[in-house]
């Protein structure tokens, strides 16, 4: 299981990555449908950390142990409508 500062590191890694792709799209270096997909998967990665980070806070602000806490599927993060 991560600790939280881990999970902070990979959600910078995260946006570092999207703004590589934004920049390697505007100098040409990939294609906008290369963009997009990875962009999609990193936006996933990244609701799965904040969504894991979010469980853990949770958990220790009501006494539970936050390393219970699960990384949920790609389905249940972006199905989120509240």
């Amino acid at each position: 299981m991560a600790d939280d500062p881990s999970i902070q590191d990979r959600i910078g890694s995260l946006i570092d990555e999207e703004h590589r792709l934004r920049s390697a799209l505007q100098a040409g270096e990939i294609t906008v449908d290369e963009e997009h997909a990875r962009l999609r998967s990193v936006e996933v990665e990244l609701d799965q950390c904040w969504d894991l980070l979010r469980q853990r806070r949770a958990r220790r602000e009501f006494g539970q142990d936050p390393d219970a806490a699960e990384v949920r599927s790609e389905r249940t993060v972006e199905g989120y409508t509240g």
